[in-house]
């Protein structure tokens, strides 16, 4: 229903309905073929064969809809929770003091107030955090973290991708029903007599309401989750599902669990404790579809608490004791809002929250989410899961009920004395995200900064010895590699000289993935000399490289390729030597890249093809991966972009990765890299940073044991990255099965960084995260200092590996039979990363059985190098023709990547070479071709047509001898243009869903789009000559739309977030868009386009001018500076000052 399965068919003359996944599967003569059409999304396709007709999707849904009176029941029956009558009772309020001691009996930090609650009533989002995680995994922290915290996000990769839950908005929906499900075989006006809840996060007043609802088959009933101190829990729980059968008995049909009831006598069980064993229960008691579950707790505050609850069960929450504090914050004066506005904001950030952690799992309702248990618990007891969390992964082992009562009978001694004693009721900070004196433990510490950087700075081994048994000490145990240890025999340990040189082992070294623009120039640099120096590669990230970088020392080797296609052009491309595919970042999986506005500075801008000030976020998913399929498709692109390169995909660490990563094998990657949780970002919400994916140990161990049980290990390299921070990381990493190794954090902290984490607000001290001239004079980062973290981190290695008496990395790799666990933390269980059955199979990368693309065998071998290499030796131009058919993927990219190694990507003129084909295009027709190769194709072309376009130039139109009329039938598939760059298309027909997707400088004419057209857009033009589908420009940052819109309803396909539409009306805009359609009519010979260049001055009225408000503004600036004299770049640079002081 959002577009994402492509589904094509044909019509012929006499009689057949041809549909495939593809178009060009059958081979039909045009002039039989009447109509030429997509399955649209949220519609149905229907044959009669008896009429002999196609059903359209209004009248097969009418039939439907009018069998019985849906609409009256739903009006007699259904209940909105708006609508009921605000019983004449007061809300239940709390003193200064008895708020105090709240706050303190369920934990609440300082960074929880100032932080989350804070932040989110005043904002009305999730704050953004930087820098990733580096504290100790819940069942390892000294500091008692609450029940949630245990339990992981999951998230999707590759199939059934993450949906973008910011643009494509209008797709989700938030309300749940509450009541009695009703029975799903029988239709009957009873079964719409539930509760209708718009918002599942509820106010004080809601919860009025619901406790007073009495009306025939809605009831509610309160049950208490308290529970006195120091009796069991087990007991308390226990009494919990007794009080709810009481009250089901009793004709209850929604149940409140309350913990209002807290005091110096009870204490709560935690809240998602008593949510999912309640939902267990009556699950396997028979009784959840009869009864709803709402929650009234003073424990949930910050979005992953909800997400949780709602996993588990509840159908809506009554964040009380939040609520509180934030009119706390309103009456102490630190929160100047009214207290109303204030709790909506904080309530709809919550659920937006919620909808974004939803929508990872590629999940678009509320009501779809609640009950899934869609996460992975880490450190929590095999029996906790089997009683209370049936269906949950839980591979380590972990915390039982009796540590669980602990923890809540702790944090209550400190809120209540039971002596009647003075309580300190000050809420503490925890340090939990930036370093606090004495409080949460942290890998990267003022101890461990200053002497890596001692260390590197004089390049003094000694001293990063020191750093290193600062984080190997045995008493430091906060990640899951700090309780494994080594099998030394001191029989079998050799010389070090014996060992791989460290020059060697260097070459197995990465940086991480940080794009030009999260970090500066001058850092970017730096990390790419570094590695190029030492033989190691150094990643691009997201946000492309500047051109004149890529023919140097300071060009990256990985160049990555991200849903936000941010610079990827085909001279990028071919500058690489491995090309990573990210299907997910550790810091923040199911989400694409924040680039906030105040970081997008002129310079990063035209790096990223993008507009200065306007903050860039990539879409969650990759719109040309929906499948594994789709990933292969991807890999095969870039392969033929650069034949030469490595192909790497990145995924993050998951249940699961493992079987994703034997796809990505078979898909034909190179290298695999399993990213931990803890990675490092820019800018990311905490929950993700926090509450989102796994430690590489777990996700790497599955990987490297898949591929062995599906006999592909041989076929790939497996890397992993996430806090590596030292040789003894590397070498567990190796014996987990990892054969190349990232860093990011650490080269960071070489160069300067001291973890302020502002790396999102542009103030970066050091010089490093920042792109703000004053503080970039300030890096003093070398090459030299990262060289020197390499080199220590592999004489480290190198000396561990003499200890165990291997000479080379490759024989270390997968050896789990050298690693065992240390004392300490004995209920954690490792099992599933030490599996017996793999310690003795030493299996790694063997370069014979890397997978074989075939390339020699592609039409652009067989037929384009072969006619036109010897034009293209002499740079002379010349046309050719040929037929090809849809199994021709990728059709031109591989010669374009041969004309930009030879030329440069902008070098030649248009048409140089000209390919006339005939036939059906394949995935990918045109992707990545650089300026001077123009594919002129009369047929049709599947999805991603244009992908990546470089420069090129791209006709599409219909055999002059069919029989439908083009203007009126679908002629290219899906995601047509995503990610150009540059140069011109011209369609003579309808394109599918998300036409130009992330377009940056491209233009563009066709003659109608699907849903979410130009969404992403940042640059380039695009005329559309036909109506559009819903959601068109969402997300537009940049680039000009001119829509014909005959029928005056494209305002209502809009999506006006951040676009206007306007008449078309100024001269320069008349004359872009006449010349446009005189390119298209010139290049297609297009029917409609003639009649509108005709009948112009008729036509131009019906025309809109789609243009993105900050786009347009930043324009505007920047002509009013060029007219008092300045050039164009410095006007861009001023007029980007100043809006972003208007902005402040």
């Amino acid at each position: 229903r959002n577009g994402l399965r492509p589904s094509r068919y044909y019509i012929t003359s006499d009689g057949f309905l041809i549909l495939s996944s593809e178009t060009g599967c059958i081979d039909i003569p045009p002039e039989k073929i009447i109509k030429k059409d997509r399955l649209r999304p949220a519609k149905m396709l229907l044959v009669d064969t008896r009429q002999g007709r196609l059903i359209d999707d209004e009248e097969i849904k009418s039939i439907f809809a009018n069998r019985k009176p849906y609409g009256e029941w739903i009006d007699s029956q259904l209940i909105r929770l708006h609508d009921l009558h605000i019983p004449n009772k007061a809300v239940q309020t709390y003193s200064g003091e008895e708020l105090l001691h709240l706050q303190k009996a369920f934990g609440y930090t300082y960074e929880d107030i100032r932080g989350n609650i804070l932040s989110m009533a005043k904002n009305g989002q999730e704050g953004i955090c930087s820098m990733g995680s580096d504290i100790a995994l819940p069942p390892l922290d000294s500091g008692n973290p609450p029940l949630f915290n245990y339990f992981r996000q999951l998230f999707a990769q590759v199939t059934n991708p993450p949906f973008d839950a910011i643009r494509e908005e209008s797709v989700t929906d938030a309300a749940m029903y509450i009541g009695e499900d009703g029975n799903i075989l029988e239709e009957c006006p009873e079964n719409c007599h539930v509760l209708k809840v718009e918002n599942p996060i509820l106010t004080e007043t809601d919860m009025l309401k619901i406790r007073a609802i009495h009306t025939d088959g809605l009831r509610s009933a309160v049950i208490p989750i308290t529970y006195y101190i120091g009796t069991s829990l087990e007991k308390a729980i226990e009494r919990l599902f007794i009080d709810a059968d009481r009250a089901y008995r009793d004709g209850a049909n929604i149940l409140i669990l309350s913990d209002r009831d807290v005091d110096e006598f009870h204490c709560a069980i935690p809240s998602l404790l008593a949510v999912a064993s309640l939902q267990q229960h009556l699950v396997s008691t028979k009784k959840r579809t009869a009864v709803a579950i709402i929650l009234e707790s003073a424990e949930p505050r910050e979005v992953h608490h909800f997400a949780t609850l709602m996993g588990y069960g509840a159908c809506a929450v009554n964040p009380y004791l939040a609520h509180e504090t934030i009119k706390n914050l309103i009456e102490t004066g630190i929160l100047d809002k009214d207290f109303y506005a204030a709790e909506n904001d904080y309530n709809y950030a919550i659920l937006h929250g919620i909808v974004k952690i939803a929508s990872k799992m590629g999940i678009s309702t509320i009501q779809s989410y609640q009950g899934s248990k869609l996460f992975e618990a880490v450190g929590i007891a095999p029996e906790v899961i089997q009683n209370y969390f049936k269906g949950t992964v839980s591979r380590i082992g972990g915390i039982g009920l009796k540590e669980i009562s602990r923890r809540t009978e702790l944090l209550h001694r400190e809120a209540f004395d039971p002596l009647g004693m003075h309580t300190d009721l000050n809420v503490l900070s925890s340090g939990s995200h930036k370093i606090r004196s004495g409080k949460e433990q942290h890998l990267y510490r003022p101890e461990t900064i200053h002497l890596l950087q001692k260390a590197v700075w004089t390049g003094d081994y000694e001293v990063y010895k020191q750093y290193a048994q600062c984080l190997n000490n045995e008493e430091q145990q906060m990640t899951i590699r700090s309780l494994l240890d080594f099998r030394f025999d001191e029989s079998q340990s050799i010389p070090i000289e014996e060992v791989e040189s460290v020059e060697s082992i260097c070459h197995r070294f990465k940086t991480g993935a940080m794009s030009y623009g999260s970090i500066s120039q001058e850092a970017h640099e730096c990390l790419a000399e570094a590695m190029n120096r030492i033989g190691g590669k150094s990643n691009s990230g997201e946000g492309g490289e500047s051109p004149e970088r890529l023919q140097s020392e300071r060009c990256s080797a990985i160049k990555q390729v991200a849903s936000g296609r941010f610079g990827v052009t085909s001279e990028y491309l071919v500058s690489a030597k491995e090309i990573q595919i990210k299907m997910a970042q550790g810091a923040k999986p199911g989400e694409g890249g924040h680039l906030p506005s105040g970081k997008v500075y002129p310079w990063i801008a035209k790096t990223r093809h993008s507009t200065a000030g306007v903050g860039l976020i990539s879409p969650p998913p990759h719109h040309d991966i929906y499948s594994i399929e789709d990933l292969a498709q991807l890999i095969y692109d870039l392969k033929n972009s650069n034949r030469d390169a490595r192909i790497s995909v990145k995924l993050v660490s998951e249940a699961g990765v493992g079987t994703v990563a034997a796809g990505v094998a078979k898909a034909g990657a190179q290298v695999i890299l399993i990213s931990g949780f803890d990675g490092g970002t820019g800018a990311a919400p905490g929950s993700s940073i926090y509450h989102a994916g796994l430690p590489w140990e777990l996700g790497l161990a599955e990987a490297h044991q898949t591929l062995i049980l599906n006999h592909l290990r041989s076929r790939v390299i497996l890397e992993t990255d996430g806090k590596l921070m030292t040789g003894r990381d590397v070498l567990i990493a190796g014996l987990l099965g990892a054969e190349e190794f990232g860093f990011a954090t650490a080269p960071l902290v070489a160069m300067g960084c001291v973890m302020m984490r502002v790396c999102n607000l542009d103030t970066c001290p050091m010089g490093i995260a920042t792109q703000n001239p004053e503080l970039r004079k300030r890096f003093k980062g070398k090459p030299e200092y990262v060289i020197n973290f390499m080199h220590f981190i592999a004489q480290e290695l190198r000396e561990y590996m003499a200890k165990l008496g291997i000479r080379t990395v490759e024989e270390l790799v997968g050896r789990t039979d050298l690693l065992c666990r240390r004392k300490g933390a004995e209920n954690i269980d490792l099992s599933a990363i030490l599996h017996p059955d793999f310690a003795q199979k030493t299996e790694h990368f063997n370069p014979e059985n890397v997978y074989d693309f075939e390339l020699e065998k592609t039409a652009d071998e067989t037929m384009l190098l072969k006619q036109l290499s010897s034009a293209m030796k002499k740079k002379q131009a010349k046309t050719i023709s040929v037929h090809i058919s849809n199994t021709d993927r990728s059709f031109g990219t591989l010669f374009g990547s041969e004309i930009t190694k030879r030329f440069g990507e902008q070098a030649l003129e248009n048409d140089t070479y000209v390919v006339n084909c005939t036939g059906t295009g394949g995935q990918s027709f045109g992707a990545f071709i650089p300026k001077g190769l123009t594919l002129n194709l009369v047929g049709d072309a599947n999805d991603y047509f244009g992908k990546g376009l470089s420069g090129g130039k791209l006709i599409l139109t219909p055999p002059a001898n069919s029989a439908f009329e083009a203007e009126s039938n679908v002629i290219v598939g899906n995601v047509a243009l995503y990610g150009a760059t540059s140069g011109e298309v011209y369609i003579n027909g309808i394109a599918g869903e998300r036409f130009c997707v992330r377009n940056s400088g491209a233009f563009a004419v066709c003659e109608g789009v699907g849903d979410h057209g130009c969404e992403y857009m940042t640059g380039g033009r695009v005329v559309i000559l036909g109506e559009t589908g819903k959601n068109f420009a969402a997300g537009m940052s940049g680039g000009i739309a001119y829509v014909l819109d005959e029928k005056h309803n494209l305002y209502m396909k809009l999506n006006k977030e951040l676009v206007s539409l306007e008449t078309v009306s100024e001269k320069y805009d008349v004359q872009e868009l006449r010349s446009l359609i005189e390119a298209h009519f010139k290049a297609t010979n297009s029917p409609k386009a003639k009649r509108i260049l005709d009948n112009f001055e008729t036509y131009l009225p019906l025309f809109k001018r789609i243009i993105p408000h900050d786009y347009a503004k930043i324009r505007r600036n920047i002509l009013e500076l060029e007219e008092k004299g300045m050039n164009s770049e410095q006007a861009e640079i001023e007029a980007f000052f100043r809006c972003h002081k208007e902005d402040e």
